[in-house]
């Protein structure tokens, strides 16, 4: 069961517009609690505002349970368990929350669960979505979103929009895991560019970064960079960031998703 991405934004767009209205009403319940009495109707505030309070809390009992639907989700995703991931974030994007980070959590989890699932185009969809929404508090989900949108152009082939996406990080706070993103990413990127020099440019703190990464991601960076060593001279460095690459990965695979790479394996390719 797919949830169409322009659905889940429509649900999401929806239902944040529905949320702040109940918030809104919420909020002139409560002083018109206040005002009315002064403009002689005849109303206890001390009766109202407990009606108020049980209603908002029966609300919020509600809110949590999506909440707590969306946990587990991103676990699920590592685990590759895409379908049981699906269902929990179409159920928390279809359940009703009074708390906006709830809906946003739900979407950035689905953009992440289409970018597992290779599905570039709906996770680029989704992450504009989250991007262009006012974040607020949750200016954190921004980034990995915008390096997930970078990612999915890259393999859609759109290298300038990975550009614009990439250049908007460069003035942020990174954490070690959302650096070692941006790193595989813009040498990705720069290799599209055919940018050998600048990949090659400060290749040891590349490659000790490079080393921090998941096995796929370091296996292609470091493939990346033992053909821009190759392309720049150096064929020392060449044979043995290639050498580590297919310790971590085939080397096959890594052409096959990079053909640019095959270069590193012609010889092999010959024989």
């Amino acid at each position: 069961m797919l949830i169409p991405a322009e659905t889940a934004i429509h649900r999401f767009r929806r239902d944040m517009t529905f949320g702040r209205l109940v918030k809104g009403l919420f909020v002139a319940a409560a002083v018109a609690a206040f005002v009315l009495p002064l403009a002689g109707i005849r109303l206890d505030p001390l009766m109202v505002l407990p009606v108020i309070a049980c209603v908002f809390l029966a609300l919020s009992v509600g809110s949590i349970r999506g909440s707590r639907l969306t946990a587990d989700s991103p676990s699920l995703i590592a685990a590759g368990r895409f379908e049981e991931a699906e269902q929990r974030i179409d159920q928390a994007l279809r359940s009703f929350s009074l708390f906006r980070h709830v809906k946003v959590v739900s979407l950035h989890h689905l953009a992440l669960l289409r970018h597992a699932q290779r599905n570039w185009n709906e996770s680029a969809v989704l992450c504009r979505a989250l991007l262009g929404q006012k974040l607020g508090s949750m200016q954190g989900i921004g980034k990995p979103a915008r390096l997930m949108l970078a990612d999915a152009l890259l393999e859609m082939g759109d290298v300038r929009g990975a550009g614009d996406a990439i250049a908007a990080l460069y003035q942020q706070r990174l954490s070690l895991a959302e650096v070692l993103k941006l790193v595989a990413v813009q040498i990705d990127h720069q290799a599209r560019l055919g940018a050998w020099p600048e990949i090659f440019a400060g290749v040891t703190a590349k490659v000790q970064l490079a080393e921090l990464m998941p096995a796929a991601a370091a296996a292609r960076t470091q493939a990346l960079l033992a053909l821009a060593a190759k392309k720049t001279g150096r064929e020392d460095w060449s044979d043995w960031l290639r050498r580590r690459a297919e310790l971590l990965a085939d080397f096959q695979k890594l052409a096959a998703d990079r053909p640019v790479l095959w270069e590193l394996w012609e010889r092999k390719v010959e024989g």
